[in-house]
């Protein structure tokens, strides 16, 4: 019997689409208390919108400002990324367009993209 070493493999860049889809919808559902906070205090009064900003400033208590920017922009990736995914499969549902190259060249578009945009909405973020 001949045993197989799973770090041999290479994984197709479908595969890592794949598998962050499934990690970006953990990442919104474990941050969903953040995403409610947000909503809720920058909508609230115009008080709560400037208390909103100021976490952004200067931090939450022990929390400093950096890691909530870090929070955020994690969030926007994975929102990104798992929206792009899903239009992706939709995609290959509706037009029946299963093919390897199909795959692999929509799988590169949702990553290019995802990364792209989080990139300018980070540079919003940060600067």
């Amino acid at each position: 019997m001949r045993l197989i070493d799973a770090t041999h493999y290479r994984l197709p860049l479908a595969g890592w689409v794949s598998i962050l889809h499934r990690v970006s919808g953990l990442l919104m559902f474990v941050l969903l208390p953040f995403i409610i906070w947000m909503f809720d205090t920058s909508l609230t009064s115009e008080v709560s919108y400037s208390q909103f900003t100021g976490v952004f400033m200067g931090g939450f208590g022990f929390v400093p400002a950096w890691f909530v920017k870090l929070a955020t922009l994690a969030l926007i990736w994975a929102y990104l990324h798992h929206f792009i995914a899903g239009v992706r499969h939709l995609w290959m549902d509706a037009t029946h367009s299963v093919s390897k190259e199909f795959g692999r060249q929509s799988a590169l578009v949702t990553l290019v993209l995802s990364i792209a945009l989080t990139l300018v909405l980070g540079y919003k973020l940060f600067f």
